[in-house]
């Protein structure tokens, strides 16, 4: 396998990092002091391409593939771990659920939108009491003639309050039947469609994560997606290619509190010579550097089985497990290295230390990807 850079992917991360330097970096610290969601910016990367990066050309996307979105996601995170969170979470979760399960007028009536960032996407399957026990979720979904009934809450969504439109997935069936939930497509403004409590949070504070509040909402039977009962077993193949998101935005923060520690350790100065110079320093460095390249090959790995359309389960997760390992632990680093200026916001280690944190838990906690690998193995595969 030859995961050098191809020219897509440089010219994608020349560009990302020419825009982050204009329109990230200088109000980043402001959107997350205030929690502000910065939708002109997604709109703005929308433009780019950046917000359609798997949709194929003729639905008004950049047609590209799942390295270029790896790169895509790295260098937006290095930069800012949350506004990577919205970029994954519009891209891998509501934009291509819709892409992979979506029919063809479907595709052609919310891909369009989405690829450009006209309309932002969110994806609903956690709940209050049901994350990673998804098959006890209490959001039901009934029939009533050539309309679905639906009831209940979903919370942590990624654009549960500004997205607009969401792919939800509801109980149609009976507890714990893994074919007893389905996936419906619903817009904003659909009556009995709310918005609930936005979430105020550790890290990823400019991604917006809200409750999605669903009384008596009507929506079409046309808007359901792929068949009844299919949702649960759809959205455990959308999270195959979730991890990979959540890997590359993992390897976004590690890199980008990786590259900080460097250029920090040579310019801070103690004893009369650069910190660096520190055998204590200089092989924490060392220790970033080769988790950094680790969890960069497992991603990259696991995007090109994605790419072949071959069986990706075991190596998302080892890539989704890793990867967010890494990014808490050269947070960790990044702080210690910067000493007591590691922990005041001028400086960039306290956000990576924050933001980092939420790749351990979001799209399958670490243990829950340790979960899914052994069951793997010990099946053979």
């Amino acid at each position: 396998m030859n995961f050098q850079p191809t020219e897509n992917q440089k010219m994608i991360a020349s560009m990302i990092r020419d825009f982050g330097e204009k329109h990230i970096r200088p109000h980043m610290m402001e959107w997350d002091e205030k929690q502000i969601f910065p939708v002109d910016t997604l709109k703005a990367l929308g433009e780019l391409g950046l917000m359609g990066i798997l949709v194929p050309e003729e639905y008004g996307g950049a047609g590209l593939g799942y390295f270029e979105y790896v790169t895509a996601l790295e260098e937006i995170s290095k930069i800012d771990g949350a506004l990577g969170l919205s970029v994954a979470a519009h891209n891998s979760l509501c934009t291509n659920h819709i892409l992979k399960f979506g029919n063809e007028a479907q595709k052609r009536k919310y891909l369009p939108k989405l690829a450009t960032a006209e309309w932002i996407g969110a994806w609903g399957l956690t709940e209050p009491n049901t994350g990673s026990d998804a098959g006890r979720m209490k959001c039901v979904a009934r029939r009533d003639g050539n309309e679905w009934v639906i009831n209940g809450t979903k919370n942590f969504i990624t654009h549960g309050k500004s997205g607009d439109v969401a792919v939800l997935i509801a109980r149609t069936g009976e507890l714990l039947d893994s074919h007893g939930m389905t996936a419906f497509i619903i817009e904003r403004g659909t009556k009995g469609f709310n918005a609930g409590k936005k979430e105020n949070k550790l890290g990823m504070r400019c991604s917006e994560t809200a409750e999605m509040i669903f009384d008596e909402c009507r929506i079409p039977m046309e808007n359901m997606l792929g068949k009844e009962g299919d949702g649960f077993v759809q959205a455990m193949k959308i999270l195959d290619g979730g991890r990979i998101s959540i890997a590359a935005l993992s390897l976004g923060i590690a890199t980008g509190a990786y590259e900080a520690s460097v250029k920090y350790a040579n310019e801070r100065e103690q004893f009369g010579k650069p910190i660096s110079a520190f055998q204590a320093i200089s092989f924490k460095l060392a220790d970033m550097a080769t988790e950094v390249e680790a969890a960069r090959l497992l991603t990259l790995q696991a995007a090109d089985l994605m790419m072949r359309g071959e069986k990706l389960t075991k190596k998302s997760a080892f890539a989704k497990y890793y990867a967010s390992e890494v990014a808490v632990r050269n947070a960790t680093e990044c702080v210690q290295i910067h000493g007591g200026y590691g922990y005041i916001k001028e400086f960039p280690a306290e956000k990576f230390y924050r933001d980092s944190k939420l790749c351990t838990i979001g799209e399958g906690t670490s243990e829950i990807q340790k979960l899914v690998i052994s069951r793997e193995i010990l099946k053979g595969n």
